[in-house]
């Protein structure tokens, strides 16, 4: 059990007269997005997205990332994302965007995954030259040129080894919200500096995606904030720093390498003059540190305070909430990290996201209406038991490697069963594992590209028994990032929560008469489905 909240100087503020002009940006797994908001009409000004495979072929990681790396090494290219910030902001210039309206940016970073830097990042950052890349100016400060990233499954030895050093995951747990995982950050730079010692010794600083990123926006080194430092393994949750017990077992010297942790609305200073120069911001724009998606998500759905509980469906999918007593999971799946408002929220993330319903679209050579109309609608609630285990890739929640899908029954599947099955393993394992939270949903609120399938969604409402919610915008990281750049200039969440985090009007989906019962029935059976193949 967690002590206390986290310190914060994060609380709403409801005396903000002027709500201004914001950007928020998103990095990712597989994109780079940036939404502009006006707060003083709540309208979405622009948006626009860079998909790193399908511009940046020549980096070879057509899903945003390098899947050729041995026993469970998923990488990316930290300079693949300095050349889509780069296209991004040009593109929207040219498409007709005045930066120099924006008052303040922020940012949202796919949690877990590291950039190792030498120490002359700050000294290059404080001197960016606007006639030339991002890329051709910082390429040189890397000490490792692969950033692991949040699918990254290679560092079970390491893991083993902190928690070892520190009495066991029980420890590791109840100090970070979190027991020893594999890719978190902590495991990642135990194993960088086990195994390439010399580059490990030449890294002068060590930073997350998100604060890589909110660093470049400033001009120099920023503070990593308590809502993504806490998916690290290495954040003391209760007081908000550094726990040095965990930064020691981790690896040699690390505390001498990391960023300051600090609360989630703390301004960095103006930003860049490179941004100025090369794309017209206003020299007076604030830049607010950058947070890791998943609690930018918890503020752009509008969840900061406990009561509601969030889906988020993408490349992994998310069950989050902001949690009214800090607690950790018995299990060790779930997580817990801080709010980007203060205190806690919990998260719970299934590997296994929209890959595997790509892999199923794939399969059979269907478009995304099969799992809305064309097929699912063939097939009734429960698909008549048959059930799937839908892990096309080594499952983190619950911890299982089953080789690919498994079916509880043998044979041939045609689209119809296969596309009920993959959905309906989805969310009953999702089920399956959110009651340590000790919330009972009345309502759940659906972000990410899939929200916008019917057919899903109704799954999701029939296995909850539930009505899901989906918000105007279905990029909750992206409105989370901007509303945060609000919040830190004296934006009023309440107030920002009432522009950009409504339901959508006429797309409620509401359960099915009788669904909730068939899947009551098929919860325990499911459960035991696992467990046999544990």
């Amino acid at each position: 059990m967690l002590s206390r909240a986290i310190p914060s100087n994060t609380a709403t503020l409801k005396s903000a007269k002027y709500m201004p002009t914001v950007l928020g940006l998103d990095s990712s797994t597989q994109s780079l997005s940036a939404i502009i908001l006006d707060t003083n009409s709540g309208a979405v000004v622009a948006e626009d997205s860079v998909t790193f495979g399908a511009e940046f072929p020549n980096y070879r990681q057509p899903h945003g990332y390098d899947e050729s790396g041995a026993r469970g090494e998923i990488h990316a290219n930290p300079m693949m994302w300095l050349e889509a910030l780069d296209l991004l902001l040009a593109r929207m210039v040219k498409n007709g965007v005045d930066f120099s309206k924006v008052a303040s940016v922020s940012g949202s970073g796919q949690q877990h995954g590291s950039v190792y830097l030498r120490g002359c990042f700050g000294k290059k950052l404080a001197s960016l030259n606007a006639s030339k890349s991002l890329k051709e100016q910082l390429e040189g400060c890397l000490t490792r040129q692969s950033s692991p990233i949040w699918m990254d499954s290679s560092t079970s030895t390491e893991c083993a080894e902190i928690a070892d050093a520190v009495g066991g995951n029980d420890v590791v747990c109840a100090k970070s919200g979190s027991i020893a995982v594999e890719r978190f950050t902590g495991p990642q730079i135990r194993k960088f500096a086990k195994t390439d010692p010399e580059a490990y010794a030449e890294t002068g600083i060590i930073h997350l995606v998100s604060s890589y990123f909110a660093s470049i926006m400033a001009g120099r080194n920023v503070a990593i904030d308590h809502g993504d430092g806490a998916g690290m393994n290495l954040m003391n949750l209760a007081n908000g720093d550094w726990d040095l017990d965990l930064v020691n077992a981790t690896a040699d010297g690390l505390a001498d390498k990391l960023p300051s942790c600090e609360p989630s609305a703390t301004k960095s200073g103006k930003i860049s003059n490179y941004f100025v120069e090369k794309y017209g911001f206003s020299p007076d724009c604030e830049t607010v540190i950058w947070s890791g998606d998943n609690p930018c998500s918890l503020i752009g759905m509008g969840a900061w305070e406990a009561g509601k509980i969030v889906i988020s469906l993408g490349t992994s999918d998310t069950l989050f909430a902001a949690m009214p007593e800090p607690q950790t999971d018995p299990n060790g799946f779930g997580h817990v990290f801080g709010n980007p408002a203060g205190g806690f929220m919990s998260l719970i993330c299934f590997k296994n996201g929209s890959l595997a319903r790509e892999a199923v679209k794939e399969q059979f050579d269907l478009d995304w209406s099969a799992f809305d109309q064309e097929e699912l609608a063939k097939t009734p609630a429960g698909n008549g038991g048959l059930m799937m285990l839908p892990f096309y890739e080594p499952e983190i929640t619950p911890r299982l490697d089953t080789g690919g899908p498994v079916f509880s029954r043998e044979g041939d599947h045609c689209a119809g069963e296969t596309v009920r099955a993959v959905l309906e393993g989805q969310f009953l394992n999702m089920r399956a594992n959110f009651g340590w939270l000790g919330v009972k949903p009345t309502r759940i609120s659906l972000t990410g590209g899939a929200s916008e399938n019917d057919g899903i969604a109704q799954v999701i409402a029939n296995v909850f028994g539930v009505p899901v919610d989906r918000l105007d915008v279905p990029g909750s990281a992206t409105i989370g990032a901007a509303v945060r750049a609000a919040h830190g200039i004296g934006g009023d969440l309440e107030k920002l929560a009432g522009q950009f985090s409504q339901v959508k009007e006429g797309r409620t989906i509401e359960p099915e008469v009788g669904a909730m019962e068939v899947y009551e029935g098929m919860v325990e059976k499911f459960e035991e489905f696992v467990e046999a193949q544990g």
